[in-house]
C-alpha cells in the first residue's frame, strides 16, 4: 500500500490496519518462539470433562510442539483472513476472533508442555474471576454513559462485599446480606452524585478520595470487629451453585454457563438488561444524549442532572451486588481490601470494551481468563517465571487503556459537570 493510500485512510482504517500488523507479529513470534523454538514436543493432555455433563470429548492428548506450530499458522490463516477482509472494506471482526483463539492455544500447548490442563475448568475459572469486572464495567457503563466519571467502582465493590459478608453473618440468611450489598454500593454513589453532579467537584479525584474513604472504613471495622468476633461478624458461607436442568448437561458450555451460583445469574440479567435498555428504550436514549450533548438534551426538555443523578445511583448498586460475588458467591467470609484494585480492572474493561456493555463483557472476560489462566500454569509449571505470569492480567490491564487497541472516544460530556441553563464548565 503507498503512502498516498495509506493517507486517504479514514482514521478507524488506520487503526485496523495498525492492528493486523500487529497481528501479524505476533503470529509470527507465536511461529518462532512457541513451534520452532523447542527442539522437541510433550504430551499435552486437554481435559474437557468438569462434573457429570454429557460427554462429548473426554480428553485430548496432542504433542506440545506440533499443536504450538499448528495453531500458529492458524493464527498467521487468521492475519491472512483479516487483510482480505479489510481491502473488501469489512469488518475482521471474525477474523481477529480466529487470531486471537489460535495464538493462545499456541502459547497454551507450549506452555503447559508436559502437563495436564483441564481445559473447562480453565474456562469456568476464568468466568469467575471476570464476574465483578463485569458487574464494575456494567457500573462504568451506566454512569459514565450520563457523562458522570466512576473511579469510584472500587470502593463501591468493596462496600458490596463488606456489606453482604457482614449481614449474611449477622443475621444467617445469605438473601439478606445480597439484599443489602447494592444498597452499600449506591450510598457509596451518592457520595459521588452529590458532590460531582451538585456541586461540580473534580469527578476523578472525588472518586479517588471515595475509594480511600471505603478502603479506610472497612479496614477499621474488619480489625475492631470482624478480626475479634469472627464467629459471628464473619461467618457466612457462599452460596451453592445452581445446576440448570438440560442445559448444565451440556458439554463444556453447561458447567461454565448453567452451574453457577445466583451471582453470575443476575450477572447475565444485568448485562441484558442494560445492553437492552441502553439502546432500545427511551432511557437509553436520554442517557445516551446527556452523556454526549447536556445543552441539546436539555433544550427538548430533558432534566440533565436528573437523569444523571439516577443512573449513578443505579450505578452505585450494580456494583455493590457485584462486590457481593467476593463474600457471598466465592469465599463466604470478608478479608481486608479483597477486591485487590478490581475496580480499576473494570474500567479497564469499559475502556477496552469502548463504553460498549458487550463490549466491557468481552474485555471483563479476558482478562478473568489471563487471570485464572496466569494462576493455573504458575501451579503446574511453566517455562515462564511465576513473576511474569502473577503480572499477566496486569499487563492486560496497561495495553486496554494505553491505546494499543487503537483510539477510543469516551462520552463526549464524560466527566464535564452540568449546570442547568449553563451548559458544561
Amino acid at each position: 500500500m503507498s503512502t498516498q493510500e495509506v493517507r486517504a485512510l479514514s482514521a478507524p482504517e488506520r487503526r485496523r490496519r495498525r492492528g493486523i500488523i500487529t497481528m501479524g507479529g505476533l503470529g509470527l513470534f507465536a511461529l518462532a518462539v512457541f513451534a520452532i523454538l523447542p527442539k522437541e514436543g510433550q504430551p499435552v493432555t486437554y481435559s474437557f470433562v468438569l462434573g457429570d455433563e454429557w460427554i462429548l470429548i473426554k480428553e485430548w492428548i496432542v504433542n506440545s510442539k506440533s499443536a504450538a506450530l499448528g495453531f500458529a499458522i492458524a493464527s498467521l490463516l487468521a492475519v491472512v483472513l483479516a487483510t482480505l477482509q479489510f481491502k473488501a472494506g469489512k469488518t475482521v471482526r471474525l477474523a481477529s476472533a480466529i487470531f486471537a483463539v489460535s495464538f493462545l492455544m499456541s502459547f497454551l500447548s507450549w506452555a503447559a508442555a508436559g502437563k495436564f490442563i483441564p481445559f473447562t475448568g480453565l474456562l469456568q475459572g476464568g468466568l469467575l474471576l471476570s464476574v465483578p469486572l463485569i458487574f464494575g464495567a456494567m457500573a462504568g457503563v451506566l454512569s459514565e454513559r450520563s457523562g458522570v466519571i466512576n473511579i469510584a467502582i472500587e470502593g463501591q465493590l468493596l462496600a458490596g462485599a463488606f456489606v453482604s459478608g457482614v449481614l449474611a453473618s449477622l443475621l444467617h440468611n445469605n438473601w439478606l446480606g445480597l439484599l443489602f450489598a447494592p444498597i452499600a454500593g449506591a450510598l457509596i454513589s451518592l457520595l459521588l452524585a452529590v458532590f460531582a453532579i451538585k456541586y461540580g467537584i473534580d469527578q476523578v479525584v472525588l472518586g479517588f478520595v471515595l475509594n480511600v474513604l471505603v478502603i479506610g472504613l472497612t479496614s477499621f471495622l474488619y480489625k475492631k470487629l470482624l478480626i475479634p468476633y469472627q464467629s459471628e461478624w464473619n461467618s457466612a458461607i457462599a452460596f451453592n451453585p445452581i445446576n440448570i436442568p438440560i442445559l448444565s448437561k451440556i458439554p463444556v458450555i453447561g458447567p461454565i454457563l448453567f452451574s453457577q451460583s445466583i451471582i453470575v445469574y443476575l450477572m447475565y440479567v444485568v448485562v441484558a438488561f442494560i445492553h437492552i435498555a441502553l439502546f432500545k428504550s427511551k432511557w437509553g436514549l436520554r442517557t445516551r444524549a446527556v452523556g454526549e450533548h447536556p445543552t441539546a438534551a436539555e433544550s427538548v426538555g430533558i432534566d440533565v442532572n436528573k437523569i444523571r443523578f439516577k443512573n449513578v445511583l443505579w450505578a452505585g448498586a450494580v456494583a455493590g451486588l457485584g462486590g457481593a460475588f467476593f463474600t457471598l458467591g466465592a469465599v463466604g467470609s470478608f478479608s481486608k481490601e479483597m477486591t485487590a484494585g478490581k475496580g480499576f480492572i473494570a474500567l479497564a474493561a469499559l475502556i477496552f470494551g469502548r463504553w460498549s456493555p458487550l463490549g466491557a463483557v468481552a474485555a471483563a472476560l479476558i482478562f478473568g481468563f489471563a487471570d485464572n489462566l496466569q494462576g493455573l500454569l504458575t501451579i503446574t509449571g511453566t517455562p515462564i517465571p511465576s513473576e511474569f505470569m502473577l503480572m499477566a492480567p496486569y499487563i492486560a490491564t496497561i495495553i486496554a487503556v494505553s491505546g494499543f487497541v487503537g483510539r477510543v472516544r469516551a462520552p463526549a460530556a464524560d466527566g464535564i459537570a452540568y449546570k442547568r441553563g449553563g451548559g458544561s464548565h
